[in-house]
């Protein structure tokens, strides 16, 4: 067998996804450890050991992510390249959703906003410093965990209209583009009985309307009308209704694509297809 790597080396996360020279997927992998090194090379003898391949099965590796900057050379003998990570999302965001073109949105530990047409351009809009990292900072603080299961859980568990404003709040009149049920201010109207899960839900909902809110501006200057969502947050219990709600307001179509989490490591692999490999 001829295996074709994708690593994403993550700040926390690295994820690793196995693809055949047709650009079938094998597996796909995810490990964390606060080394990059460290995780780099147990995701990868995770993935050998799960799969019952060796070495000699993986005919090159392709890294990426702001990890990839920790590695030089080959990995053990493997030829060894390193893809541009901006690349990797757009490319894979783009092979995941089947769309010719797209906004293409890595909600990681902060967030970046890719423009990205198959065969033709790739290129970086913008970033946010709001992500994952801002989830688990604020949640670590407020709710007593940064523990993304726990948080979810939590933030299920919550309500709120405990914590923000809506326009419902401060107004009587609403306008085609402010109905009355969105949000006017996020922790606009903490409750003095406000609970952990109120707070969590309340955190998630921020950090999810501002990559939405970031996402339908980025669609506005490349005259585009689809967003496809890639990275861990994309699969929030809460991303299905609040992206939603932008979708409603705005008419930006948002598409939260299998494996998701995934888009950067697949899209580091099929940019690293030669002449001849025609990866579906």
């Amino acid at each position: 067998m001829s295996v074709i790597l994708g690593i994403d080396i993550g700040g926390s996360t690295t994820k690793i996804v196995g693809l055949r020279r047709d650009g079938s997927t094998i597996a796909m992998h995810r490990v964390q450890a606060q080394d990059p090194i460290t995780s780099l090379y147990g995701a990868l003898g995770n993935f050998l050991f799960t799969n019952s391949l060796s070495l000699a099965d993986v005919s090159r590796i392709a890294l990426t992510g702001v990890g990839a900057s920790y590695v030089d050379g080959d990995i053990y003998g493997i030829p060894t390249e390193k893809v541009e990570e901006f690349t990797a999302v757009g490319v894979g965001g783009l092979a995941l959703s089947g769309q010719e073109k797209a906004v293409v949105v890595s909600m990681g530990t902060g967030t970046a906003f890719i423009w990205a047409e198959r065969g033709k351009e790739v290129r970086h809009l913008c970033g946010s410093g709001v992500g994952g990292g801002t989830l688990a900072g604020l949640c670590s603080r407020l709710c007593g965990t940064r523990q993304y299961d726990q948080i979810v859980k939590l933030a299920q568990e919550g309500d709120i209209n405990h914590i923000d404003l809506t326009v419902g709040d401060i107004t009587r009149n609403s306008h085609p583009s402010l109905p009355l049920d969105i949000t006017a201010a996020n922790f606009g109207n903490v409750s003095d009985s406000a609970t952990t899960g109120d707070f969590a839900a309340g955190i998630v909902n921020m950090v999810l309307q501002s990559i939405g809110t970031t996402a339908v501006m980025a669609c506005r200057a490349c005259g585009c009308e689809t967003v496809v969502l890639t990275g861990f947050m994309s699969n929030l219990p809460q991303a299905e209704d609040c992206f939603a709600l932008f979708t409603r307001l705005h008419g930006i179509r948002f598409i939260t694509p299998e494996h998701a989490a995934f888009a950067t490591s697949i899209g580091a692999a099929l940019c690293s297809f030669r002449d001849g490999e025609q990866p579906d």
